[in-house]
């Protein structure tokens, strides 16, 4: 999604090296979920079916660049395991995307979406949009370039009060001891879509379809 892109300080060029961290996608996969929840690495290892040493050399890769910070220690069978959480105050800017090798960015996309897309069947199957404020809705619309930017602006600024938002919900509900915890997931994205409309046999093109809007409220 063109905006801001969860993992950078939107204030400084991008490293090269986080190029090559995030185009490893089991630590994408481990920042997905770093990102909803606080986790430590033999939690994350038996979600993602991984093995724990794998993990944890991840975790300490991502943990290195600045991308999740340790909020505890909790001794556990003579041991002292760690939990992290993403930090969700660093982002990627379009001026450091764009610099992104597209190969890179490919791989990363291919990441994420696999991601969405495993959560997202989960969810469904558990009755995840059974609530009646959930949302799911699909915009296929025809845009010039100045309506493609604009929207791009409005989910970067939407994504900040995301931000604020789960920031503020962390605040209140670690007062309370966590009571009423509900994990969430918010999956925003702005894309080309295919031409569906473009002739493959050299028949004559159809006429594009009119912006329609398809939307789900369970």
């Amino acid at each position: 999604m063109p905006g801001k892109r969860t993992v950078k300080p939107r204030d400084q060029i991008i490293d090269p090296r986080l190029i090559k961290v995030l185009a490893h996608p089991l630590r994408v996969r481990i920042l997905a979920i770093l990102e909803q929840r606080v986790a430590s690495p033999s939690e994350i290892a038996g979600e993602l079916e991984a093995s724990l040493g794998v993990v944890s050399y991840h975790v300490r890769r991502l943990e290195a660049l600045g991308l999740i910070k340790l909020v505890r220690k909790t001794p556990r069978r003579g041991a002292v395991e760690h939990y992290y959480r993403a930090d969700a105050q660093h982002h990627i800017p379009d001026e450091a995307w764009a610099q992104v090798p597209d190969i890179v960015r490919r791989a990363m996309a291919g990441a994420t979406l696999g991601e969405i897309s495993s959560r997202v069947n989960a969810a469904a199957a558990e009755g995840g949009f059974s609530r009646d404020d959930a949302h799911l809705s699909l915009t296929k619309m025809a845009l010039d370039g100045q309506g493609w930017k604009a929207i791009s602006r409005e989910l970067a600024k939407l994504l900040e009060r995301v931000d604020r938002i789960q920031a503020e919900s962390h605040e209140r509900l670690a007062k309370h001891d966590h009571a009423g915890e509900r994990h969430a997931m918010v999956s925003m994205m702005l894309f080309e879509s295919a031409d569906v409309s473009a002739p493959t046999d050299g028949a004559p093109k159809k006429k594009r379809a009119a912006p329609s809007r398809s939307r789900a409220r369970a």
